[in-house]
């Protein structure tokens, strides 16, 4: 059996993604471990400060539970990898990799107790740094750091994987499940771990010399580390580097973040240069392009945008690049540059290698790896005192390669035309693109489909809805893509759709509903294809008009009302998906009449030709309106409804557009209420709607603008 690029592609980012898992624990302890050793430096507090106070007795506590990730780290990963690899059952994975990784340990113990000088280790001697020998959980045993937890969190995935539904007999029921999975892990640990001691002292001395040898490779090693890093994490693979680094034994023991804690307090007394005092800190100083870099390019992005557009580019621009500098959150600017201009990648990644290498060449190290915060917390504010030229000149070449960065990402966006947000087609919304958009433009170049937005937006949403496996129907209405799924459990949560571009989603169990807007036909045909493995070709039937002039959206109008009635606010609709306006805000009518006019002069652009149920226009103030009549409406499949108009007409105010029987509605269980909602409403500030009142059809006024 062979595999595939795209599978081992594909279990490395899954890998990456496990990883993940614990990791998200490490900023808050380490902020927290700190700022309780900067709340007990005398240097900085005086004799509030001072060993045997209440304010040192309490920060001393909290220093205590802080360590609690960095000192049971194998621990942490046995358990928490697991989860990110369980296809069922993640919690229950999760315990089986406790148990697993315990009884692997004390395998290890029992073999090297009772044969240690024939494995090369003197067990005799008390475990700690340099010995070779660690204590997890009270277990004396081969210290293998996060190393070896993950090897074990990774078989007890696949082993859960493999075992956990295994069918054994009735009178053996109480072995199924997990006890079967431990029972099974129980036996393989015997000659995993015989293995392990006869192999991993040799790993051990192959892991000092490869610290040896980073640590002699100076201001190219901490170029090619941070470059790596950079390069590697569009595809989920940057784990790989940093994390052995940051949190294992690449260049100390337990980790440069542990390392740089415990020692904290020795680096806020001495005049020494933090080169010299920690010069495996250098790894740790990629965090630098976050703070100082990209703010350089999200300017750049923002003076090459079209004036009309600049306002709309900063309120996207200013929240990404703050999540960036305070929290080294980056992956709204870094993916948006790879998806419209790989380029721009390319030379970020060069340019955060730089950056890294001067510093450190200047006297820089410490822990670097995050946001603002990390600065201030685990670095400015302990050691300033004593190293405040260093950190001047870190701002000062910090805020120089903020220029760089702004002038070469002007001249190559501007030398290449790249359509970097605000500098798009005024017909298209620009936006700030996701990992998972980049991924699925990856894989619609292939098909020639790398620029077709819509087809972009089926893949995420098929992604993030747990793959054509997971799904069993898929349908669609005017505005949602309605879609029953085998496992509720594989679909992302929320958020994942909506940096995708969807209005939102709405879950009831298994069924589910991606609020995709008027454009949902063509979307749905390109996620039929990818759902069937056919070749995507052209969108469906129905293509939105685009409009052929500049309209005027400060243009002063008057809407009716489309149907006589009572009206209401969109609030009261019955229906989350326009109550909570994911649609856009507007209006509805509980209808006393059959007949859809229209409210203004308008455009037809959308019409719902199977179910006849909704239909969108374009105003001429260039407002986007859909009218979507009744709750639910689209399962009759047009039964009750009789179209009036056609798609691209130009209808006139009080012109009929559908007629439809509300009896035939009623019957089936729906409610009739008839909505209008303005899908664009947030480039309208300026829109007003009417209050609840009785109207009448082409006359009474519900909206203004």
């Amino acid at each position: 059996m062979t595999l595939s690029r795209d599978c081992v592609m594909q279990g490395m980012q899954k890998f990456g993604g496990a990883m993940y898992t614990p990791v998200i624990l490490f900023a808050f302890f380490g902020l927290t471990v700190a700022l309780s050793i900067i709340c007990k430096n005398e240097g900085l507090l005086g004799s509030l400060a001072a060993q045997g106070t209440i304010w040192y007795d309490f920060w001393y506590v909290v220093e205590q539970g802080a360590w609690t990730v960095f000192n049971q780290m194998p621990i942490l990963f046995a358990i928490a990898v697991p989860i990110g690899f369980a296809r069922k059952e993640a919690a229950r994975c999760a315990m089986e990799g406790f148990v697993i990784y315990m009884v692997f340990n004390y395998f290890i113990s029992a073999f090297l107790t009772l044969h240690g000088d024939f494995f090369g280790v003197d067990f005799a001697q008390k475990a700690g740094a340099g010995t070779g020998l660690a204590m997890i959980a009270n277990i004396k045993t081969l210290d293998m750091g996060m190393l070896g937890a993950i090897f074990i969190a990774c078989m007890t995935a696949w082993l859960h994987n493999r075992f956990y539904d295994t069918d054994i007999p009735d009178w053996l029921g109480i072995f199924k499940g997990p006890a079967f999975v431990v029972a099974v892990g129980f036996a393989v640990m015997i000659p995993l771990a015989f293995v392990f001691c006869l192999v991993w002292p040799a790993i051990q001395h192959g892991i000092m010399q490869f610290q040896d040898f980073l640590k002699t490779s100076g201001i190219f090693g901490v170029w090619a580390y941070t470059l790596s890093e950079r390069l590697l994490l569009p595809a989920g693979l940057h784990h790989f580097i940093y994390l052995p680094f940051i949190f294992g034994p690449a260049v100390c023991d337990g980790g440069i973040q542990a390392y740089w804690l415990q020692h904290l307090n020795d680096f806020a007394t001495s005049t020494a240069s933090l080169k010299d005092l920690f010069p495996e800190g250098g790894f740790a100083l990629h965090g630098m392009s976050k703070v100082f870099g990209l703010p350089g390019a999200a300017l750049a992005i923002y003076m090459c945008a079209k004036p009309a557009k600049r306002k709309k580019t900063a309120a996207l621009l200013i929240p990404a690049t703050l999540t960036a500098v305070l929290c080294g959150i980056t992956e709204p600017l870094e993916f948006t540059f790879l998806f419209v201009a790989p380029l721009l990648y390319v030379v970020h990644a060069v340019l955060a290698a730089t950056l890294s290498a001067v510093l450190y060449f200047f006297g820089l190290a410490g822990n670097f790896g995050g946001g603002l915060i990390d600065c201030f917390v685990q670095n400015w504010i302990p050691l300033f005192s004593y190293h405040a030229g260093t950190y001047i000149m870190q701002i000062v070449v910090g805020f120089c390669f903020t220029a760089i960065y702004f002038v070469t990402f002007r001249f190559l966006i501007l030398r290449f035309d790249y359509a970097t947000p605000g500098r798009t087609a005024d017909e298209v919304e620009d936006k700030l693109f996701t990992k998972a958009e980049y991924k699925a433009k990856q894989e619609m170049e292939n098909l020639g489909l790398a620029d077709n937005a819509l087809a972009i937006k089926a893949k995420v949403f098929l992604d993030c809805l747990g793959g054509p496996s997971n799904i069993q129907e898929v349908t669609n209405c005017a505005t949602r893509l309605r879609v029953t799924v085998n496992d509720p459990d594989k679909v992302q949560p929320a958020s994942k759709f909506t940096n995708a571009g969807a209005f939102g989603l709405v879950k009831n169990g298994r069924a589910l509903q991606v609020i995709v807007g008027l454009s949902v036909p063509q979307v749905r045909s390109y996620f039929d294809a990818l759902l069937k493995g056919e070749a995507v070709g052209a969108a469906g039937k129905l293509q939105a008009a685009v409009p052929q002039e500049t309209v005027a959206k400060d243009l002063s109008m008057r809407l009716a009302a489309c149907i006589s009635g009572k009206l209401i606010d969109m609030t009261e609709v019955q229906d989350d998906m326009f109550s909570q306006k994911m649609m856009g805000d507007g209006v509805a009518i509980e209808p006393i009449g059959n007949m859809v006019l229209a409210p203004a002069d308008a455009e037809i652009t959308m019409i719902m030709e199977e179910s006849l149920h909704a239909i969108g226009l374009r105003l001429a103030n260039g407002a986007e309106m859909l009218i979507h009549i009744g709750i639910d409406t689209v399962k009759l499949n047009g039964r009750g409804f009789r179209l009036l108009t056609q798609q691209g007409a130009k209808v006139h105010k009080g012109e009929p557009l559908i007629q439809f029987d509300p009896q035939i509605i009623h019957d089936a269980g729906y409610a009739s209420t008839v909505i209008m909602a303005i899908t664009n409403s947030a480039d309208y500030p300026q829109m007003q709607k009417e209050p609840d009142q009785d109207v009448m059809a082409a006359e009474t006024p519900i909206m203004t603008f």
